[in-house]
């Protein structure tokens, strides 16, 4: 029994209602009569379409209204259950499954009720189905459940469309094929975690002969870093063609990440020039990881010159460096997401894994190369999801032909 005063008590009452209050204030935030009519009128009437944008009406002309219902009906419930994962097709099954036998359970039999013919005076008795009491909340809770399921799977697939055509696009910008000038080629590829990623890459022909190659990665994932990795490339496309050296464009590039962007937003890049006149490789590595350059004789060089991550500072400098290809040589530059990918144990694929693969590949195509190295990573990621894109770009100087030697 409670001893403490009654006022005591009764202020903790009062404190009780007051939380409830609060919960059921906050709950509601928001909440307009617009937003629940919208819900039941434009919301599911989209979601019906949605799901029904393949079906042929005219296919349902001349049956009856019965029939014709039923067969819209599943129709819609198998457009909407075929867009689900087996294994969430499954578990709505069963769920589903498992309402019908609670209702059969807690069906009674048939008996009369009353209905009114006219109200508060006169009613007549009638046969009905008789069920526990509860059961018809039970059953509006669950369509009301399905309806909230049907407009979330409808909106996230509609989102899910329109990310798709981002891919078609962000990939679209990326070259698609080997570049090949006087002896030397490059080729990149790229997965991205999700649907966009922030990864990029460019094969850029400057004026005089020489190629720009360029690997960059974006912070972050998903569609934020989508759009800035299209501004970056867009950006470096536009000062490629103003014949800057590599540290004006470096840095005339990073002065407009850092106008363009978010504060909380940067992108690591290596940008390098090689010119087939001499031969001369002079490139600047802006934080990202360091590209791998492996000689002829089998040593691996890390090319770590350069600076900062672009848009972290807006006067940050850059320093380039210059090293010289001879025939055979083989650049290999990736994004982290291929040295930090990690198995199902924590164990990343590191820095020693992608050498060993370039060791193995390295006289392969550089298509071949590119794809090598995201087949592994991936396999070493085995059921694990990617944390991160992975993004490849190779580029090698071929040795002499035979006839030219």
């Amino acid at each position: 029994m409670d001893r403490r005063p009654c006022a005591l008590r009764i202020l903790d009452v009062m404190d009780t209602d007051r939380r409830e209050d609060d919960f059921f204030e906050v709950y509601t935030r928001d909440l307009t009569g617009e937003d629940v009519q919208r819900l039941f009128t434009r919301d599911a009437r989209d979601a019906y379409r949605f799901f029904t944008r393949h079906i042929d009406e005219g296919a349902f002309a001349g049956l009856p209204p019965l029939q014709r219902f039923t067969l819209r009906a599943r129709l819609v419930f198998l457009a909407f259950t075929l867009k689900l994962s087996p294994a969430r097709r499954a578990l709505f099954g069963i769920a589903l499954v498992a309402t019908v036998v609670g209702l059969i359970e807690l069906f009674e039999g048939i008996g009369l009720i009353r209905v009114p013919v006219v109200p508060f005076l006169v009613s007549i008795p009638l046969p009905s189905l008789v069920w526990s009491d509860g059961t018809g909340w039970l059953a509006i809770g669950f369509v009301l459940v399905n309806l909230l399921v049907l407009l979330e799977v409808a909106d996230r697939l509609s989102l899910k469309n329109d990310l798709e055509v981002a891919r078609e696009i962000q990939l679209a910008m990326l070259p698609q094929k080997t570049h090949a000038i006087r002896g030397l080629e490059a080729a990149g590829r790229t997965r991205p975690a999700n649907t966009v990623g922030g990864d990029c890459y460019d094969i850029l022909r400057l004026p005089e002969g020489r190629l720009l190659l360029m690997l960059g990665d974006v912070s972050g994932k998903g569609s934020p870093a989508a759009l800035l990795m299209a501004l970056a490339i867009a950006m470096l496309r536009t000062l490629a063609a103003e014949n800057l050296t590599l540290v004006g464009l470096m840095e005339r590039l990073n002065r407009l990440v850092y106008e363009q962007t978010p504060g909380s937003r940067f992108i690591t890049m290596f940008v390098a020039a090689i010119d087939p006149a001499t031969w001369t490789l002079t490139y600047i590595n802006a934080g990202q990881t360091p590209p791998l350059l492996r000689r002829r004789t089998g040593a691996i060089e890390a090319l770590t010159t350069g600076g900062i991550a672009l848009g972290m500072f807006d006067r940050a400098t850059y320093k380039a460096a210059e090293l010289t290809l001879d025939p055979g040589d083989l650049l290999v530059t990736y994004s982290d997401g291929v040295t930090e990918a990690e198995s199902p144990t924590g164990v990343p694929f590191d820095e020693i894994g992608l050498r060993r693969l370039i060791e193995t590949h390295h006289s392969d195509r550089l298509d071949d190369l590119g794809e090598a190295i995201v087949a592994a990573v991936v396999a070493h990621a085995d059921s694990a999801r990617l944390a991160d894109d992975l993004t490849v770009l190779a580029a090698r100087r071929l040795p002499p032909a035979p006839a030219d030697a």
